[in-house]
């Protein structure tokens, strides 16, 4: 049985309903799937961070600021698991657009690769702000929340971009993230104040994670792509496979050679130091933090280790500016220092509330 037949294709209705949606858009309805086109994309991510701190900070009686504190979290380990686990879907299935498979009877946006369509970015970025929000909403604002969503997937499917399997996928996905985020979350609120080693075991198992997938990724790419490849995936990034002798970010890229041993040596020096600190049973963001640098360095040292430099693949430019290309280590590494930033927050917070409460 051809399963992608049943599961994407389902039995030919995908393409049939992807060219009613389309087809029935006329163009007064532009500005509106623009709008949502930009409200489902990732670069909003900050702005809706931002507003969950800031809610976080307004303390209620209907709605205590541990909620909010919660859901801001969720929603950054959500996002970072949705980056990782959509780019790996796109890199691994290769699923055509819908103007690689109707070709002229879709308009096809200049600067939009044909293929990666599986999951759709957009929907699945709508399904995390909606899961994140949802908690803190009252009626009104959920009704809000379930039709956001709706309307970023019906977006992508009337601009041509996407077809309603990419969007259903998408919408999955976020949820699907959404769920693992609240789990993680839960099991380090529940471990970090056991006395004893067992803490240590689950955060050392999602260093071990972040590592694992790092280098799975990479030898796709080592083994898919010709050096110095780029295929663009969306108006602004590309998936690349180029090298960096480097840091995160190609810091001292250009150094002499020596840099190599200087890097091991360091990832060496902090994995043992970030190793101490988790057995000393930290809370649940904090150990969060340190595990995913933990694993983002041991995921390039491995690179230098066993191949003399890191492999890079994560291309994002804007109006011509590159960022320098960089990987899913350094994602983890980047992303466990902004929890460890955001745990001297909730501390402080915490802190402060306790210290308000009579004793």
């Amino acid at each position: 049985m051809n399963w992608k037949f049943v599961l994407y294709d389902w039995f030919g209705w995908n393409v049939t309903l992807f060219q009613q949606i389309y087809s029935h858009a006329p163009s007064t309805l532009t500005p509106l799937i623009s709008i949502f086109g930009f409200a489902g994309n990732y670069w909003t991510a900050p702005f809706v961070a931002i507003g969950l701190w800031l809610w976080s900070r307004s303390e209620t009686e209907r709605q205590p600021s541990e909620t909010a504190h919660k859901q801001l979290i969720c929603f950054i380990v959500a996002f970072g698991l949705a980056v990782l686990l959509a780019a790996l879907l796109k890199l691994t299935l290769g699923y055509p657009r819908p103007a690689a498979v109707l070709g002229d009877l879709v308009r096809h946006t200049e600067g939009t690769d044909l293929s990666y369509s599986l999951p759709s970015g957009h929907a699945t970025y709508a399904a995390l702000v909606a899961g994140a929000l949802w908690p803190l909403a009252g009626k009104q604002l959920r009704v809000a929340l379930v039709l956001y969503p709706l309307m970023v997937g019906w977006a992508r499917i009337a601009a041509g971009m996407h077809f309603p399997s990419d969007v259903l996928a998408g919408w999955s996905l976020g949820l699907v993230c959404l769920t693992i985020a609240n789990a993680l979350i839960r099991i380090g609120d529940r471990f970090s104040n056991l006395p004893t080693s067992l803490p240590t075991l689950p955060w050392y198992g999602l260093a071990f994670l972040v590592m694992l997938t790092d280098q799975f990724v990479k030898l796709t790419i080592i083994d898919t792509f010709v050096y110095g490849e780029q295929t663009p995936v969306t108006s602004f990034f590309n998936l690349v496979y180029v090298v960096n002798p480097g840091s995160a970010f190609s810091f001292l890229a250009d150094a002499g050679g020596w840099q190599r041993y200087f890097f091991i040596a360091l990832a060496l020096c902090i994995s043992g130091w970030l190793m101490f600190a988790l057995r000393q049973g930290k809370p649940g963001l904090e150990s969060a933090g340190y595990s995913l640098v933990l694993g983002g360095a041991l995921g390039n040292m491995l690179d230098r280790i066993l191949q003399e430099h890191v492999v890079d693949f994560l291309d994002f430019h804007w109006h011509g500016i590159h960022w320098p290309a960089f990987n899913f280590a350094d994602i983890g590494i980047s992303l466990g220092a902004t929890f460890l930033v955001l745990a001297t927050f909730v501390t402080g917070t915490d802190r402060t509330v306790r210290n308000a409460v009579p004793r």
